[in-house]
């Protein structure tokens, strides 16, 4: 058996709140992730499920990296 069939699997609700928006849409946007497959998901009977590491996955796929900026100013 392999780590990745031992990992947790979160529901939708859980998903949401890790991604912070269950405040605003509640599950419409793992949901909508889903629907899109944007995610990787698991699905348990009717139920939806997705693995912990797919939401690291996503998370730092969609991470922005800041820009560093050279000194452009000359002195004076």
């Amino acid at each position: 058996m392999t780590t990745r069939m031992l990992e947790s699997l979160l529901t939708v609700a859980d998903a949401a709140r890790l991604l912070g928006t269950w405040d605003t849409s509640g599950e419409r946007f793992p949901r909508r992730l889903i629907a899109e497959r944007r995610i990787r998901f698991v699905r348990v009977g009717r139920l939806v499920r997705i693995p912990e590491s797919a939401l690291i996955e996503y998370i730092e796929a969609q991470t922005v990296q800041p820009v560093t900026r050279r000194n452009t100013r000359k002195a004076a």
